[in-house]
């Protein structure tokens, strides 16, 4: 790449200035406005000391000396502010970057790896089975999945789990409520009343074990829209299970071994305070009750058994204060912290003409993501439940995902993939065939709004390593709006074939347009959302 180029480039030229040491890593990025060139370097800045220069009288020597030997593709190199290195490149630079996009294509460019193949088990969803997957999990799901997405092409070995919390007395409430229904009666005052729990108990056969029923009912429905949404988990892990094969009493000995749970008061506690947390726990009452911790330790303990080396859990916003506890747990039994992440995904706020939908299993008030898909596709659900980080709250207006406009983030970004099956149809109806790189003068391509379009095209390995890096889907959200912001810039003002446009600059455009279907394809599969060919 370029920057590795303009890297070692300053590197070779402090050494040359007599800079000892020479700084093993020389940073460069992209400066935040245009007219600063295309790369800045802090080298100088960084420097300095060692080289007993001021940082900008140091920034200029380097100006001057790579000014007279210039690095591949650089016109000129300036100083500005307290000394960076700024550097203004040729077009050529991007040439080579649409050569590196359309040769390596969708399976290799922008393909980091960073896991090397190292096990990674994300956790997501995981909600009780007691009613339908509603609209405020969509951003957990959207979330996890596209996570894994980027860990599975960051080289990671990516193992997705759903926890069935299928445990406690939610599970005794949902029957109750089922069994109510089923006779015309009210469901008790803890249980849910929510029109699923009329519409479920009128399916289920009678004289059937209510419990039973319902808890197979929820979990295919939470399978199958889940499935529609285009999650799929390799691993539904029961609480129950942890309860029948004996890994909760293995777990308590475990901990008991490491001298992290003692009794106190009637009860066994983890002493999670030596670990962090602001107390100790509790894991066992003093009624012999298990406390929700407890099997939670199991289940972690149980993911580092079956050969995970990292858990990744995304939790909902009501469970920031369960991070602390299950990581002193975890770090009790001997792993190391840094091992365990959690994600907290904050609220979603659902508008319909201005007007909060307000979400509830209990109280009925609910808006299933089944409904949510019905009305607006998988498509539209997942790239607007991507579009901010999940540590900021969110509202989905749902007016906008359902409106075929530009100013409807979904329509947008898939309209220029569209835009680009277009054109490559026109091509072939008038019989115009792409011809090989190596035949193609990409030098034709100087235009701004040409460049545009490679410029972003040049920044996807960067951002899905840090999108990867910071576990952050929402940058791949912003890096692809960007792309198909800058390719209908490009639609609009270049004209690919026709009256004034040469053969080999329709060849070259022609490549730009393949590049361009390649980024928006590599992108749109990291969020698990569609590249359509028409519109």
């Amino acid at each position: 790449m370029v920057r590795d180029a303009l890297a070692e480039s300053l590197r070779d030229a402090l050494a040359a200035l007599g800079v000892s040491p020479v700084p093993a890593q020389v940073h460069l990025e992209r400066p935040a406005r245009r007219e600063h060139g295309d790369w800045s370097s802090n080298v100088a800045l960084a420097a300095s000391k060692a080289a007993g220069r001021k940082p900008r009288d140091l920034a200029q020597e380097l100006a001057d000396h790579l000014t007279a030997a210039p690095p591949p593709h650089v016109e000129s190199v300036e100083v500005a502010g307290p000394g960076f290195v700024n550097f203004r490149l040729r077009p050529t630079w991007l040439h080579d970057v649409l050569r590196d996009v359309v040769e390596q294509g969708t399976d290799t460019f922008a393909r980091p790896d960073l896991g090397h193949g190292r096990k990674v088990n994300v956790e997501f969803v995981s909600a009780n089975p007691t009613g339908p997957v509603h609209a405020g999990h969509a951003r957990g799901a959207t979330y996890g999945d596209a996570l894994a997405r980027l860990l599975e092409r960051c080289g990671h070995d990516v193992h997705r789990e759903f926890y069935i919390n299928d445990r406690g007395v939610q599970m005794d409430a949902f029957a109750q409520s089922l069994a109510a229904r089923k006779t015309g009666g009210d469901p008790p005052e803890n249980g849910y009343h929510g029109q699923y729990i009329i519409d479920w108990a009128a399916e289920m056969p009678d004289g059937t074990d209510h419990s039973a029923w319902g808890y197979q009912k929820a979990l295919d429905d939470q399978r199958e829209v889940l499935g529609r949404l285009g999650v799929e988990y390799d691993t539904w892990f029961s609480e129950r299970s942890l309860v029948e094969s004996g890994a909760i009493e293995e777990t308590l000995a475990d901990l008991r071994a490491h001298g992290v749970a003692y009794d106190a008061d009637g009860a066994t506690w983890l002493r999670s305070t030596d670990y962090g947390d602001d107390k100790d726990r509790v894991l066992v009452k003093s009624d012999g009750e298990l406390t929700y911790l407890t099997p939670d330790i199991a289940y972690h303990r149980e993911k580092f058994a079956r050969g995970a080396e990292q858990l990744i859990d995304v939790w909902g916003a009501d469970h920031h204060g369960y991070v602390a506890r299950m990581r002193a747990a975890l770090q009790a039994l001997g792993h190391d912290p840094a091992d365990f992440e959690v994600a907290i995904t904050q609220m979603v706020r659902l508008e319909r003409h201005g007007v909060e939908v307000k979400i509830s299993k209990r109280t009925g008030d609910l808006i299933e993501l089944r409904d949510l898909l019905d009305e607006v596709g998988p498509d539209a659900v997942r790239l607007t439940y991507l579009l901010q980080s999940i540590d900021t709250r969110q509202t989905v207006d749902l007016d906008l995902i359902t409106s075929k406009s530009m100013d409807n983030p979904v329509f947008y970004v898939q309209y220029a993939h569209a835009r680009i099956h277009s054109i490559e149809k026109v091509a072939r109806e008038r019989g115009v065939t792409r011809l090989p790189l190596v035949d193609v003068d990409l030098g034709l391509l100087v235009h701004e709004r040409e460049l545009d379009v490679l410029r972003t095209l040049s920044e996807l390995p960067d951002v899905v390593e840090l999108a990867c890096n910071e576990r952050a889907p929402h940058k791949i959200t912003a890096w692809v709006r960007e792309l198909a912001g800058a390719f209908h810039g490009f639609y609009h003002d270049c004209y690919v074939m026709g009256e004034g446009v040469s053969a080999e600059l329709t060849q070259a455009r022609l490549a730009l347009v393949e590049a361009s279907r390649v980024g928006l394809a590599i992108g749109l599969d990291l969020l698990g959302v569609s590249a359509p060919e028409s519109m």
